[in-house]
């Protein structure tokens, strides 16, 4: 194919007005997130290496280099090992409940009931009231001189001191549940809702029971929305630290003693090291957790 002198001046002409206009395209997205990029090295990256620093020095004053004594010297703290054990409890505990209870309410709520619709708005209320009124009332009814003791002690039971007891722990779990499973039931039910009822039908022609329909139809299908409800569950059972905090206060009973106590604790005594410690092996737990699921989750190809 013969191509004239003028032909290929323009093509070449053509192709640096391209790559000008690229490149100034480029330069117009960058603009555009360059806000968005400061904001995330200002209060992410840097304040993660400040973070790293203080983990490996021995105090904020004398600034001595220590490695990773302070890693290793943590676990010898009785504190720290309970605030973390009472948090990998609670965090088993309330996302295996929220994770089941949620999963069926979705279940339950996809069927044609009466006052269905009802019933939905009713469990997303929790999301838009906030917690620290609803904790008032939780306070009246828990509190020693509470509601439900004045109800014991009128059947002849003996008054219970309910943040001070092994009830504690369970408080906190059935308020955590009260408090997300409206948003991880509405996830759920969205999913259920987009499944081919097609599916359904082929399965019951097939003769296939209803725990084989869920097993090979719902959870299949749903599975994608489930990974994502479980990693949202676990970064808000570590976001529950505010209401105990506000039932029990800075130092709770030990059941409630979260990791999170723990570094706000070493905050208000400006222990900088031991807090970085703790903050980072809390998030390394996360991290962790979440990419152990997206393993999972590419290994099914969902």
């Amino acid at each position: 194919m013969f191509l004239c002198p003028g032909a290929l001046v323009f093509c070449k002409r053509g192709d640096i007005l391209e790559s000008k206009f690229i490149r100034k395209e480029k330069w117009i997205g960058l603009s555009f997130i360059s806000p968005s990029l400061i904001g995330q090295f200002m209060f992410f990256f840097i304040p993660i290496l400040i973070t790293l620093y203080y983990s490996m020095i021995d105090n904020p004053m004398s600034k001595e280099f220590v490695g990773l004594d302070n890693y290793i010297n943590i676990w010898n703290n009785s504190i720290f090992l309970r605030a973390m054990k009472n948090t990998f409890i609670f965090t088993g505990i309330s996302v295996g409940l929220i994770m089941i209870l949620s999963l069926g309410l979705a279940m339950l709520l996809n069927k044609p009931l009466y006052l269905r619709n009802i019933f939905r708005s009713c469990f997303m209320v929790p999301l838009i009231v906030p917690s620290a009124s609803i904790l008032m009332v939780w306070q009246v009814f828990f509190n020693f001189n509470g509601t439900l003791n004045n109800i014991i002690t009128t059947l002849g039971f003996d008054p219970v001191d309910w943040m001070n007891s092994g009830y504690s722990r369970w408080i906190v779990i059935i308020f955590y549940i009260w408090k997300n499973i409206g948003y991880d039931m509405v996830l759920f039910l969205a999913a259920l809702q987009n499944i081919p009822k097609e599916q359904y039908e082929a399965a019951s022609i097939d003769g296939a029971s209803n725990i084989q329909k869920f097993r090979h139809i719902t959870f299949i299908n749903i599975l994608p929305t489930f990974f994502f409800v479980f990693i949202i569950s676990i970064t808000n059972s570590f976001k529950i630290f505010r209401e105990v905090y506000l039932l029990g206060g800075q130092y709770p009973y030990e059941d409630l003693y979260m990791l999170q106590h723990y570094i706000n604790n070493l905050f208000n005594v400006l222990d900088y090291q031991m807090l970085s410690v703790s903050a980072i092996y809390m998030a390394t737990f996360i991290f962790i957790v979440v990419l152990f699921w997206k393993k999972v989750e590419n290994k099914l190809d969902i």
